[in-house]
């Protein structure tokens, strides 16, 4: 029986793992960022021009200081239809950016994630009706809340209990 070297055999498929381990490397690896923003508008691929919907941490009766002169909660504002209050992402490029919905600094809530913390909805948009929804993807339980009024007065009013901190998409309605 003949004695088979493998040397040359093996030096080669060293060389091939050599290459191939030099030019996983040298690839460019997927960049992720995550932003937190209080206002649905703030996403670059979002074409809006204000937001028309506010959604406060508290409820209309703890939404204002004694005399109702300022808001001391938090709010988030959006303009149409969001699918899902956790966030939206979208790759450019090789890049991931991932934007997440939170309540602004100004009182209680502040910079808490938007997604199931909601107490109370304003619907100041002067043409749009809103349905805001229980699950993502316009699902589930769900409230109306027309236009503002015709003085330009919006309409400020507590979510009904199965959605109140429950609530995790909207739609035109």
């Amino acid at each position: 029986m003949k004695n088979l070297s493998l040397r040359p055999a093996y030096r080669a498929s060293c060389a091939v793992l050599v290459s191939a381990a030099a030019v996983l490397a040298a690839a460019v690896p997927a960049q992720a960022a995550e932003y937190k923003v209080t206002d649905n508008c703030d996403v670059p691929w979002i074409n809006c021009t204000e937001g028309d919907i506010f959604l406060f941490y508290n409820s209309k009766a703890y939404s204002y200081n004694a005399d109702g002169s300022r808001y001391v909660t938090s709010w988030s504002i959006f303009y149409g239809n969001v699918s899902d209050y956790w966030g939206t992402s979208r790759y450019q490029g090789s890049s991931l950016s991932t934007y997440r919905y939170v309540f602004n600094g100004n009182g209680s809530g502040s910079w808490q994630y938007m997604k199931n913390n909601a107490a109370s909805v304003m619907n100041c948009a002067p043409a749009d009706n809103y349905r805001v929804y229980y699950n993502s993807g316009y699902g589930g339980t769900s409230q109306y809340f027309g236009k503002n009024g015709p003085y330009g007065d919006c309409n400020h009013t507590d979510l009904i209990s199965a959605l109140k901190n429950n609530n995790a998409s909207q739609h035109f309605a």
